[in-house]
């Protein structure tokens, strides 16, 4: 299986992930050019105040302080996406796409101004505390968030290892304000586990794009076909995978698609056009698939669930996705520091782009959790998505694709099934469930068809 690429110059450092779950690859990219002349009485202005707060500020501030400060509000002006990465924070965005760095293991973003909680990461602290998605971050031992920058709450909730932390929590329809006393470890994210559902029915889950990822998939479904036989079905879990590399979004896409487009990237300059293709080497093609998603599946996971729905090589079961449509460039600094800079937007093989909008499912079936006495019932909380985000940018198509948003509009009118859910437990989780029950009633519908056939 091989990665294809058309239409395009040399890959740059593309980043598809959620808040600040950010992945790279490629190679570095130029420096940027100077600043035009037009824009030179801006810089005045801005040389000018920087001499005013210097000499008349109540307290002695370094300028570099300044400066960065400067830029911090350039970026966070633009989308919640961009942003100024520190040495510091550089060499931990270097770590992740690794699947191993210092911390609480915690996707999180900002709106309207609060550090609010996107996703906790599968078996670390923060999903081991209890702390869940859409939880506002009140504060962070004693320092309140409002107002604090992502590259700030990063920094003070990452840590040594062994070291404990004290979250504050403002959770929906909770009456009081909730503390989490936290000890942060060293994050090794299992990108992929696998197990048999029932004899012939594969399960895969994703919880993020890293490194390894299709090779670790492509490892599950041969144990799975090695240990059972012949696949008669798979379920592939991308529920609450905030997204990572690009790459392999691509590659995972490519191992159930024999051919055709993945997906393609549009930007203002000719590098940012990108195309992908799927190759027929090493498919697999000969069962039924249905992905798993829900709000919380962000970025690459969109770019694999778009495509696989495109092609009509899946069924795609739970409730819309988070609709990150964008993409991410590293551009490194001569400091060793680098910007996060969003230069293009990505859309699925029919054209579509779910920036602001999301994938939303064939079949909505919503993860409806019974409330514990006394409790909110979890059915009720608001989801978090990129259309939330203040500042997010705007999908192009909202206005002018009228009848695909009459279809969404219907599909999300639809009664969801309720019951029950839990973590990978079949009896438990009424969305897998569900996944499992259509890939059956597809091989009873196969084995009759061909019955009649002989």
């Amino acid at each position: 299986m091989r990665l294809v690429r058309r239409h395009g110059t040399p890959l740059l450092l593309l980043i598809v992930g959620l808040a600040l779950g950010v992945f790279l690859s490629g190679h570095w990219v130029p420096n940027v050019a100077a600043v035009g002349r037009q824009d030179y009485e801006s810089l005045e202005a801005f040389s000018n105040i920087l001499s005013i707060v210097k000499k008349n500020y109540v307290e002695d501030i370094e300028t570099k302080t300044l400066v960065n400060g400067a830029i911090n509000g350039m970026l966070t002006s633009l989308d919640p996406h961009s942003a100024y990465l520190t040495p510091e924070l550089y060499k931990d965005l270097q770590s992740d796409t690794q699947g191993r760095f210092g911390g609480l293991g915690i996707e999180i973003t900002v709106k309207g101004g609060i550090l609010t909680v996107v996703s906790p990461i599968e078996d670390t602290p923060a999903a081991k505390a209890g702390i869940k998605p859409g939880d506002q971050i009140f504060k962070i031992e004693e320092d309140f968030t409002k107002d604090m920058s992502l590259v700030d709450a990063v920094k003070k909730m990452r840590g040594l290892r062994g070291t404990k932390i004290n979250l504050t929590i403002r959770r929906e329809g909770a009456n009081d304000l909730l503390d989490f006393t936290l000890v942060r470890e060293i994050i090794r994210v299992q990108s992929v586990r696998s197990r048999t559902l029932e004899p012939g029915y594969g399960y895969v889950r994703l919880a993020q794009f890293q490194e390894r990822s299709d090779r670790d998939v492509q490892r599950a479904l041969e144990k799975l076909v090695a240990e059972k036989g012949a696949m008669k079905g798979l379920v592939l879990d991308l529920r609450n995978n905030p997204g990572g590399l690009l790459t392999q979004a691509v590659r995972v896409s490519d191992m159930f698609l024999d051919s055709g487009l993945i997906v393609y990237t549009e930007g203002r300059i000719e590098a940012q056009k990108q195309k992908y293709f799927a190759q027929k080497d090493g498919t697999w093609q000969d069962f039924p698939i249905v992905v798993l998603v829900n709000g919380g599946s962000a970025s690459a996971s969109e770019i694999v669930a778009g495509a696989l729905q495109d092609h009509k090589r899946a069924v795609v079961l739970g409730t819309k996705t988070f609709g990150k449509g964008s993409v991410q460039t590293i551009l490194p600094l001569d400091d060793n520091s680098a910007l996060r800079l969003t230069t293009a937007r990505y859309f699925t093989p029919k054209g579509r782009s779910i920036q602001a909008t999301g994938i939303v499912p064939d079949i909505i079936v919503e993860a409806a959790v019974a409330a514990p006495e006394g409790k909110p019932d979890e059915r009720k909380r608001p989801g978090l998505r990129e259309e939330n985000l203040p500042g997010h940018l705007s999908n192009p198509q909202q206005n002018s694709n009228s009848q695909q948003e009459q279809i969404d509009r219907e599909n999300e009118k639809r009664i969801p099934t309720t019951g029950p859910t839990g973590d990978e437990t079949i009896d438990n989780d009424q969305q897998l469930k569900r996944a499992l029950d259509l890939l059956k009633s597809s091989d009873v519908f196969k084995q009759v068809v061909q019955k009649k056939a002989a």
